[in-house]
C-alpha cells in the first residue's frame, strides 16, 4: 500500500476530499546532483493536490489529518496502461506499416501514429469504465498520528 498523509478539506457521503503536499524525494537519492528530474521536480515541490478518497468511517471532519493509500498493484496497472499500451501499439502499427507496405512509400509512420492514437483512446475508454471501481480509488486508511513536540510539519498539516 502506498500511503500519504493529508488534511481533510471536505466531507461527502462515503468519501473525503483530502489535500496533500507534494514533496521532493531528491534529497535522499544518491544521484541527485546528476539527475535532470531533480530540476523538474523542484518546480512542483510544495504544490498542493486534492484528491477524493473513499472512507467507510464518517467520523472525520474538515481539518483532520488522515492517511490515504492506494494499492501498489493499482498504481502499476495504471502506469502500464498509460505509458506502455500506447507505445506498444505505436510500435506494432509501425511494424505493420513496414511489413504490409514495403518499399520507399511504406506506411510505418502513419500506422505508428494511428497505433498511438488507438492506445490513447483505449486508455480513455478504460479510465471511464473503471472510474468508479473501488479497487483503484484512494482510500482513507486511518487518522494520521499527531506530530511529536518540536517537529515542524511541512505544509501546515
Amino acid at each position: 500500500m502506498i500511503e500519504e498523509t493529508g488534511r481533510v478539506v471536505a466531507v461527502e457521503e462515503g468519501a473525503l476530499w483530502v489535500e496533500t503536499v507534494r514533496r521532493s524525494t531528491c534529497s535522499s537519492c544518491s544521484a541527485r546532483h546528476g539527475c535532470g528530474h531533480r530540476m523538474l521536480n523542484g518546480e512542483s515541490a510544495g504544490a498542493r493536490a486534492r484528491l477524493r478518497a473513499l472512507c467507510d468511517d464518517s467520523t472525520a471532519q474538515v481539518g483532520d489529518r488522515v492517511v490515504v493509500g492506494i494499492p501498489e498493484g493499482a498504481l502499476v496497472r495504471g502506469a502500464l496502461m498509460v505509458y506502455l499500451l500506447p507505445l506498444v501499439l505505436m510500435f506494432l502499427g509501425a511494424l505493420a506499416g513496414a511489413l504490409l507496405f514495403p518499399g520507399p512509400g511504406d506506411l510505418s509512420a502513419v500506422l505508428g501514429v494511428a497505433g498511438l492514437v488507438v492506445g490513447f483512446l483505449l486508455n480513455r475508454w478504460y479510465s471511464r469504465n473503471h472510474a468508479s471501481d473501488a479497487q483503484v480509488q484512494p482510500r482513507v486508511l486511518r487518522p494520521a498520528p499527531e506530530a511529536a513536540p518540536g517537529i515542524t510539519v511541512v505544509g501546515d498539516f
